[in-house]
């Protein structure tokens, strides 16, 4: 059996998606800010969103304002739609994460239109979220993305975000 064939070690592939998942996550700035990060297992991503006292929109109830619960979903269906569309070249190899996480990323889908539903308030706690492609074309991806906090099956807030894909370059 040659080297060429043989599978790489899965610590390599891991560290790989990590490294991947890493660039795009500090490529924007509101990411950090906000301290969201995501829970990778395999090709799904969880999105969490720590509790901070700077989240708090209405201090009174409290709730998590309602510019954050839509931007920590709107980051969500990117991300997600973004590791979809990356992740076979993630697995090949074909992207170099190294060459990521020094700033070089491939163009990516940008946000073209986006609506939130707000279902519960969001209370002072952390906050997850989850997002699924449900269409991606050569042109346009369409996500639905959804929030909760304690309990999944009682989501605090769910959206529908469309992107405009990149064009091939070349």
């Amino acid at each position: 059996m040659s080297a060429k064939s043989r599978p790489e070690p899965v610590q390599v592939i891991k560290q790989r998606r990590d490294a991947a998942l890493s660039a795009l996550v500090t490529g924007v700035p509101y990411i950090q800010y906000l301290n969201i990060s995501f829970d990778r297992r395999g090709d799904e991503l969880t999105a969490i969103l720590p509790y901070d006292d700077k989240i708090i929109g209405n201090p009174v109830l409290p709730a998590i304002h309602g510019g954050v619960t839509a931007a920590f979903l709107e980051v969500t269906a990117m991300m997600t739609l973004n590791w979809t569309w990356l992740w076979a070249d993630i697995e090949s190899g074909a992207l170099d994460a190294e060459e990521m996480a020094r700033g070089t990323l491939p163009r990516l889908p940008k946000t073209i239109d986006f609506t939130v539903d707000y279902l519960r308030t969001g209370l002072p706690r952390d906050a997850y979220a989850r997002a699924r492609v449900t269409r991606s074309g050569r042109r346009y991806a369409s996500v639905q993305a959804e929030a909760w906090q304690d309990n999944h099956d009682r989501p605090i807030a769910q959206a529908t975000a469309h992107f405009l894909m990149p064009r091939p370059e070349g």
